[in-house]
């Protein structure tokens, strides 16, 4: 069918959104159970305005990144968590825990095939200081039909006796699906049998409460992620976190600052008000995110385009991806994405050679934080099958009008 107007897009979408009324009622239980987890948190460790105030210099008395530790570590599951503005990004903060733990003659095994496009050099890429100069083995096990190889993963393990299984849950610009924590759950399991004392690292990025549980409360030792993703509620304005066994998560804080110094120091003169209220708002934030994914979803194949996840389950992350088959369509869906969004839509994005990426990258984002990937922004690699990947948004409602003025372009 063809969408002549908006009045036409916001008709069709609402037709379509009547199929996910169970699902969202589902959605709807999972954000209640995560919000009690959160709550439950914050009384716990006695959140009060006192933790909110900035530090500078060293940041000894730094009582909001201490604070923000301990509430973290407790809806992980964890014995400790480092939640750190100092994290630039997810890349920065995977990277900063891959350097803390491994050392030169350790092995890194991916389970998941190769890894995010920027990582790709963090591990080993040439002349910059990659954890393969550094002296660290690197091996992956590519992925089954987009499942867990799992009989070549534990030979793998067996054979190779990796000090760190690394584990990416979300897709990155890949056509599998991401990670369930069944799925996660099972594979450590299976890892385990293998070697019981490799240390199992989750890239937890997209994937914060989206389900009940979280990696390290199925059997993974550390997962990392950034705040301008899930976690942050769309309010941290920068960040990232470490949740995981406190001799590991302390390895981390000894790359991210110093060997002598670790978690011991790092202040923020700004506050961490952003960072506890963005926190406490992110299980309804991300139920938002999700509903949207199926919205999106369900209007784009009804629409004649090949759309992942299927709108049959539950997704297990805040991303949907659409194939356009085509450069100008997926250009346009982006420019329209930014039309409609609250900062900059007056700015059009053109694709560009974005840094840690092979192929030219379009990328809407017009976001109150930048690069925030937990507000609605749509992105994705210039080359076939010019896919777009949508995320995020901090209203459900937003989502539904930006998708409605997307589809008139396309």
């Amino acid at each position: 069918m063809k969408i002549k107007n908006f009045n036409d897009a916001l008709a069709f979408i609402n037709s379509q959104e009547k199929d996910l009324k169970e699902l969202f009622e589902k959605i709807d239980d999972r954000v209640l159970f995560n919000q009690k987890k959160v709550l439950d948190a914050f009384k716990e460790h006695r959140v009060s305005l006192t933790d909110f105030a900035g530090s500078s210099g060293y940041g000894y008395d730094d009582r909001g990144k201490g604070k923000l530790g301990l509430v973290v570590a407790q809806i992980f599951g964890t014995e400790s968590a480092l939640v750190s503005p100092q994290f630039t990004c997810g890349t920065h903060a995977i990277s900063c825990a891959l350097f803390g733990i491994l050392r030169a003659g350790d092995t890194l095994l991916s389970i998941s095939g190769a890894p995010y496009d920027t990582l790709v050099d963090v591990i080993s890429g040439k002349g910059i200081g990659s954890l393969t100069e550094m002296g660290v083995k690197y091996h992956e096990v590519p992925l089954k039909n987009g499942k867990f190889d799992t009989q070549n993963i534990s030979k793998a393990v067996y054979h190779l006796m990796p000090k760190v299984v690394y584990i990416q849950r979300s897709r990155g610009y890949s056509d599998r699906e991401p990670f369930s924590i069944l799925e996660i759950k099972d594979i450590i399991a299976e890892v385990r049998k293998a070697d019981k004392n490799c240390i199992v690292f989750v890239d937890n990025c997209y994937g914060e409460l989206v389900e009940k549980q979280e990696p390290t409360e199925v059997g993974a030792d550390i997962c990392v992620g950034s705040l301008i993703k899930n976690l942050g509620g769309g309010m941290a304005p920068t960040g990232g976190y470490v949740a995981g066994r406190t001799d590991l998560v302390e390895q981390v804080a000894r790359h991210l600052t110093a060997p002598t110094l670790g978690s011991e120091v790092g202040s923020y003169k700004a506050g961490y008000t952003e960072f506890f209220e963005g926190l406490f708002v992110a299980p309804h934030v991300v139920g938002g995110a999700i509903k949207g994914v199926l919205l999106e979803t369900k209007v784009l194949s009804a629409l004649g385009y090949k759309t992942k996840p299927a709108t049959t389950h539950l997704p297990k992350d805040i991303i949907c991806s659409v194939d356009f088959g085509d450069a100008k369509k997926l250009v346009s869906f982006c420019k329209a994405i930014q039309q409609n969004s609250p900062v900059d839509s007056f700015l059009s994005p053109e694709p560009w050679d974005m840094p840690g990426y092979t192929s030219q990258v379009i990328m809407a984002a017009g976001t109150f934080v930048q690069g925030s990937s937990i507000e609605l922004s749509c992105d994705g690699p210039v080359k076939p099958p010019y896919r777009a990947y949508l995320q995020g948004g901090l209203t459900y409602e937003h989502i539904k009008l930006a998708l409605a003025n997307a589809i008139t372009q396309i």
